[in-house]
């Protein structure tokens, strides 16, 4: 019987997904179940993208460039300056996805065996990527305790060795909701200056900061002209998770210059999607401020009810829609497949995304869940609500 490769058989399981088949059969059992695992936004995508898809005359749906759309990337373009970052249409590829990015990254700066350093936990994905790449994924540790804060730039030094290629960060952060300051941006600027390195920064989530609190993009920073990457995406920002659209941006000409060599050997991104996605540039800023108010809203909602609990802890998240909650069991992937499938309250039970996943140190992460908040506020309520009487009955 013919084997597949070693690669394979070492890609991970996605802790978000691996659990569908138990959440089938619930539902099948004819429990309710409020998906917490997964960062479906329930925002209506805005109505400007939709129609410009169902209102389109086309003959034929051709082929776009490989790296985008001219249109498309300049106005791509025009949304990055008017939030203060300076980018021209040359310095954009237009991916499948946030995820084909960071793949066309990994491609362009890492060889077989090439380090990066990501602080964990991060985008369990990226896990998947290192692997489909032959990158080596090395972490540093950002702890609840601290609010997976920055860790010191010393630890990210002890780390570097002659086959580090790049620092990744997530900003702000999927799993952690942690949304880095200018200052931290500013000292991770100067580890990759002083080690000649790339920082890759997943800047998908930009729009959802709260508090008051203003994303700052790396390629603000001047001094990462050529050191730095953007990894961007239309499916949270626009609700848009289907369209499959994202972007790489750096104006260092030779990344992207390699970068649209594995966009060629793809062809093109969706067209439609672009379409789609073009015209969500459009969407008037009320759009963000709204939902901006919903997740905050959201946000303070969960993290009340959840510190409420006894022996749970929370990282409170300052963007994105999610956090990771430290619960008082030993394992949580047999928490949440016992969830689905041995426990319910009243009819309905939760799904969640065990945190190991989210971690590539072995070990770590064992006792946490991530948490999307991407339900109403009653229905985050109710969770909480089953998550406690869950734990008072959890036999483990």
């Amino acid at each position: 019987m013919p084997s597949i490769s070693n690669k394979g058989k070492s890609m991970p399981e996605s802790p978000i997904r691996k659990l569908v088949p138990f959440s089938e059969k619930a539902i099948k059992a004819g429990k309710k179940i409020y998906h917490l695992n997964i960062g479906q936004p329930d925002i209506k995508t805005p109505k400007v993208a939709l129609d410009a898809v169902t209102n389109n005359k086309l003959s034929v749906i051709a082929y776009s460039r490989s790296e985008g759309s001219q249109e498309y990337r300049e106005k791509i373009s025009a949304y990055y300056k008017k939030n203060k970052i300076p980018v021209d249409a040359n310095d954009i590829i237009v991916t499948t996805g946030g995820s084909e990015a960071l793949l066309f990254a990994m491609g362009s700066i890492a060889d077989q065996g090439d380090e990066i350093i990501i602080p964990e936990p991060f985008y369990a994905n990226y896990n998947g990527f290192a692997t489909a790449s032959g990158v080596k994924i090395v972490p540093v540790i950002s702890k609840i305790e601290d609010n997976f804060a920055l860790p010191p730039i010393s630890e990210f030094e002890k780390l570097i060795t002659p086959r580090t290629k790049a620092i990744l960060i997530c900003n702000p952060g999927n799993p952690t909701g942690y949304l880095y300051s200018k200052e931290e941006i500013q000292k991770l600027a100067s580890i990759v200056l002083k080690h000649d390195l790339f920082l890759v920064a997943d800047e998908v989530y930009r729009e959802f900061t709260y508090d008051g609190l203003e994303h700052y993009s790396i390629l603000q920073e001047e001094s990462l002209a050529q050191n730095g990457i953007i990894i961007d995406s239309v499916s949270k920002r626009y609700s848009m998770c289907g369209a499959r659209i994202g972007c790489l941006v750096s104006k260092n000409t030779e990344v992207i210059a390699t970068a649209l060599k594995f966009a060629q050997a793809r062809l093109s991104p969706p067209t439609y999607a672009q379409i789609a996605s073009e015209a969500a540039l459009d969407t008037p800023q009320s759009y963000f401020d709204e939902v901006i108010v919903e997740y905050k809203d959201r946000r303070d909602t969960l993290v009340k009810h959840l510190q409420e609990i006894p022996n749970v802890k929370v990282g409170v998240p300052k963007g994105a829609f999610y956090c990771i909650v430290e619960l008082p069991v030993k394992n949580s992937d047999n928490f949440a497949q016992w969830l689905l499938e041995e426990f319910d309250l009243n009819g309905e039970t939760i799904m969640v995304a065990p945190a190991a996943g989210f971690y590539s140190s072995q070990g770590v992460g064992l006792n946490q869940v991530r948490i999307a908040y991407v339900l109403k506020k009653e229905d985050l309520i109710k969770s909480v609500e089953i998550l406690k009487t869950a734990l008072q009955q959890y036999p483990n």
